[in-house]
């Protein structure tokens, strides 16, 4: 009996020992993927517009040193890093003109695209300057599109990035919503607009997420983070109405970047 229970603790331990190991080899296999190359690509959301601190070399792409992926580069060292991102992109964009870094060797993507493909910035001007019914159907139009249109141009680029680099980690992220609700005394759009607003970022969001997670991608869901910190919050991580500069408004801040995005790609990476 006692041998029996001595067989027994011996064979639990090396099954312990077994364990560790193999957690070892995990934590050891995912630090050799992080220190790989980092490609990030996407939108004005990835670049950092609205963050500051623009890389000169970026011009009207607007790649911000306080930018998620530059923040996440810095924090993880990788062996590369390629940031691409540029404001104003749409899908046509990232396959056309951010691809080029992308290689076997690539560990890593990251990607925020789709909302210029819907319209954004043509429904952030309908909403700001006309009423309440105009926004509302300037936004039920672009989520027709998101149905109709936008998943295959989402895959279009999903199975781009795929081919260009088949073994790296993919992850979408996603856009955050603009308003905290039911705030009374919080000035500029009515409580019609901020609602549908906040559903248009909803809506873009579970599609992005089902054309990701079909790819084999990651995706990356922001709100939560942002969760308190919107629009009328009283300590928003999001830009309103910017009249002295306008390519800024409804873009997240600094703090956004780093509060809001960055947790979110650390836990997906």
């Amino acid at each position: 009996m006692r041998r029996s229970r001595l067989s027994a603790y011996v064979a639990s331990l090396l099954l312990a020992v077994g364990a560790a190991l193999t957690g070892t080899g995990a934590a050891q296999a995912s630090e050799t993927a992080a220190i790989g190359g980092y490609v990030a690509l996407g939108d004005s959301y990835s670049s950092g517009l609205g963050a500051g601190s623009y890389l000169a070399s970026s011009g009207d792409c607007a790649r911000s040193t306080k930018a998620y992926p530059y923040l996440w580069a810095a924090a993880n060292s990788p062996s590369s890093f390629d940031f691409t991102a540029c404001a104003g992109a749409r899908t046509s964009d990232v396959t056309a003109s951010q691809l080029g870094p992308l290689s076997p060797a690539t560990a890593l993507v990251s990607i925020s695209i789709g909302g210029n493909d819907a319209g954004f910035s043509d429904i952030m001007t309908t909403c700001v300057l006309q009423s309440d019914s105009a926004c509302v159907s300037r936004i039920n139009t672009a989520k027709a599109y998101v149905d109709s249109t936008l998943p295959g141009r989402l895959d279009t680029v999903y199975s781009a990035i795929r081919t260009k680099a088949p073994s790296a980690h993919v992850v979408v992220l996603g856009y955050p919503r603009f308003y905290k609700l039911g705030v009374s005394g919080c000035l500029g759009l009515s409580e019609t607009k901020r609602r549908a607003l906040n559903g248009a970022a909803d809506y873009i969001d579970a599609a992005t997420e089902k054309r990701a997670l079909d790819h084999g991608f990651t995706f990356a869901d922001v709100r939560p983070t942002f969760t308190g910190h919107e629009i009328c919050s009283g300590s928003s991580w999001m830009h309103a109405v910017n009249w002295l500069n306008i390519p800024e408004s409804y873009h997240p801040t600094a703090a956004g970047q780093s509060g809001g995005y960055l947790p979110v790609l650390d836990s997906a990476a």
